[in-house]
């Protein structure tokens, strides 16, 4: 398997809350507490984040002074540790002051007290959820938002535990979204009025740079290509993909080394461009004269690019910049994140095949990916290597970010099964989608959102993730049942 370029992390912030009152008046009870906190910031730091700690913040003077911390440590979500009863005051000025996810965790040491010695002391280690409400209403009171509340025990709970392991993998996606470079390179496809989006919109929703750059400076860079970089690319190809006889597809032919040469030169050409420009991300197009360099290039960069998909670079083809940021979301959610749309239906076993004749997330692919060389690319230019696979079987997660008529971007969501079975051998990705109630249904509710045509895929079942994502953003969501059409 391919190694990612970019290890998936977060600054994750952690504070505890109390009652400065009760110190003095339980002996034991601070580090107490304190020991549970550590408890719980252990759980936190073993989902491969770097958590923050800020300690015991038991007074409005302490809240202050950790906020201007937390302001400085470029956090993406913050828990705040519910430890015992702590007025509002220790809250208010962090959740004013912040504008990222705060989530409360209220998570008891005991599953219930034992009543025949329960005491004071003994209510105020698991008094846990006393002060929520106040938080959340404090929240409300200045115009801001808890993200959400987990409630559970600290020993145990793996559904308290999942809870946590879900921000922290929100956490680092709002991580990469920030400042991230997600270049544009061409034009859109000629007709696809779905496909245009401001760059403007996209940074002042996502908080991204979103590069404008051109063919020639992959040209530029395609021509400094070694040979020694094209064999190890070629052997890298070869070693990652499977390159079997062609079958029923009179269109495709066992990959030839002309075009492995030339998947693999403009692999490199692409890994050059990714560094040259720190990109996060591309969404790309063009078409050029035939005959020319431009096209040459342009047609090529398929194979490559889906290498690059698996060490999490989203790439994305046909200038679709709204699904590349879907497929980075992805990514960084360790779901995968393909370029995908909706195939034939098979109405005979009721299901859809979902996939694309373009970079694909070879992370997930079912088994070992497949290149065929391809006589012509349907509908485009062009001619020369292709990846074909279908996603690992099990649950699937679909994301799509479109636009309303107001221009706002929304994130259309969706949940299916892939499931084991042959696929077209046209050197496309294809998954046999199944939705409920019927796949028929669920399509129609899903183009009655008004999404795109393309939708990064991914595997799991995530949409409530998804959501709160977008929620996080503040887009718009909707997560798309079969019955609601």
């Amino acid at each position: 398997m391919l190694e990612r370029l970019k290890t998936r992390t977060a600054n994750v912030g952690f504070f505890a809350v109390g009652h400065d009152t009760y110190w003095h008046q339980f002996e034991g009870l601070l580090d107490s507490l304190m020991g549970y906190h550590g408890i719980l910031k252990d759980m936190i730091a073993g989902n491969s984040v770097v958590v923050k700690d800020y300690g015991m913040v038991d007074s409005s003077e302490k809240s202050y002074e950790a906020l201007e911390q937390m302001k400085a440590d470029r956090l993406d979500v913050i828990f705040c540790n519910m430890v015992t009863y702590a007025t509002s005051s220790t809250f208010a000025p962090i959740i004013r002051g912040i504008d990222i996810p705060v989530v409360l965790v209220a998570l008891q040491p005991l599953e219930g007290m034992d009543y025949t010695i329960a005491s004071t002391y003994m209510q105020l280690e698991n008094d846990n959820i006393c002060s929520v409400p106040e938080f959340t209403s404090v929240a409300v009171r200045m115009g801001k938002k808890v993200s959400d509340v987990i409630i559970g025990t600290l020993r145990n709970d793996e559904a308290a535990a999942g809870e946590i392991r879900e921000w922290c993998e929100i956490a680092k996606v709002l991580h990469d979204l920030k400042g991230a470079r997600l270049g544009l390179m061409g034009h859109v496809l000629e007709a696809m009025y779905d496909m245009h989006a401001d760059p403007t919109a996209i940074s002042a929703a996502f908080g991204v740079h979103v590069p404008l750059l051109e063919i020639d400076d992959a040209i530029r860079l395609y021509q400094t290509v070694s040979e020694q970089e094209i064999a190890e690319k070629q052997q890298l190809i070869l070693r990652e993909f499977d390159t079997p006889e062609p079958k029923s597809d009179p269109v495709t032919t066992k990959l030839t080394e002309a075009d492995l040469r030339q998947a693999a030169h403009s692999a490199v050409a692409l890994d050059k461009l990714v560094a040259a420009y720190n990109l996060t991300g591309l969404a790309y197009y063009y078409e050029g004269l035939e005959g020319s360099l431009h096209r040459q290039i342009a047609s090529s960069f398929i194979v490559g690019n889906s290498i690059l998909n698996a060490q999490g670079v989203p790439m994305c083809g046909e200038y679709d910049i709204k699904t590349c940021v879907a497929m980075l979301i992805m990514d960084r959610l360790g779901i995968g994140g393909s370029f995908a749309e909706f195939h034939p239906f098979d109405f005979r076993e009721d299901f859809i095949l979902v996939g694309h004749d373009g970079p694909h997330h070879i992370a997930i692919a079912d088994g070992q990916p497949v290149l065929r060389s391809l006589l012509k690319y349907h509908g485009k230019p062009g001619s020369g290597a292709s990846v074909e696979f279908k996603i690992k079987e099990g649950p699937i997660t679909m994301l799509g970010i479109t636009q309303t008529g107001n221009g706002r971007f929304k994130f259309v969501i969706g949940e299916g099964l892939s499931k084991k079975g042959s696929i077209p051998p046209t050197g496309n990705t294809n998954t046999r989608g199944f939705f409920e109630p019927t796949t028929k249904e669920f399509v129609k509710a899903w183009v009655l959102e008004g999404p795109t045509h393309h939708f990064a895929l991914g595997v799991g079942h995530h949409a409530r993730t998804l959501k709160k994502i977008a929620d996080v953003l503040g887009i718009e969501s909707v997560i798309v049942k079969g019955d609601q059409a």
